[in-house]
């Protein structure tokens, strides 16, 4: 007999979406709670990996009380795994900046966030 794992495909679409909300609403303790204990980031790819949830609380302290706006563009998810493609645009001043990252997620069995790799470089970024 054949055990067939729980579909978890639910709690990460929700863990995603309460990622980008808090990220929208620029709550850096809120994002870090989505994390497992001992998650990483990689924000962008190629930099290096943030770990844990007060390491994380403390890179998102940049966005603490700040308002952007995030449209989710497409979620796909797999097994354990979550792959979404997003744009964020953020009024500083006078100038709006707009980047459309593509983050890869995976999670526990909790829906936990275990790991994010987010695809994107300044050239990606623009200002209008």
């Amino acid at each position: 007999m054949t055990t067939v794992e729980p579909d978890i495909t639910a709690a990460i679409t929700a863990t995603v979406t309460a990622y980008l909300d808090a990220v929208s609403r620029g709550s850096s303790a809120d994002i870090a709670a989505l994390y497992a204990e001992n998650g990483t980031l990689e924000d962008p790819v190629g930099s290096e990996p943030v770990v844990g949830r007060e390491a994380i609380a403390a890179f998102f302290g940049a966005l603490e009380g700040r308002t952007q706006e995030i449209e989710l563009l497409t979620l796909r998810v797999s097994g354990s795994s979550a792959a979404f493609h997003f744009r964020v645009v953020t009024p500083m001043g006078d100038k709006i900046y707009e980047v459309s990252p593509i983050d890869v997620m995976t999670f526990d069995e909790n829906a936990k966030i275990t790991s994010t790799r987010a695809f994107w470089a300044m050239s990606d970024m623009a200002v209008r």
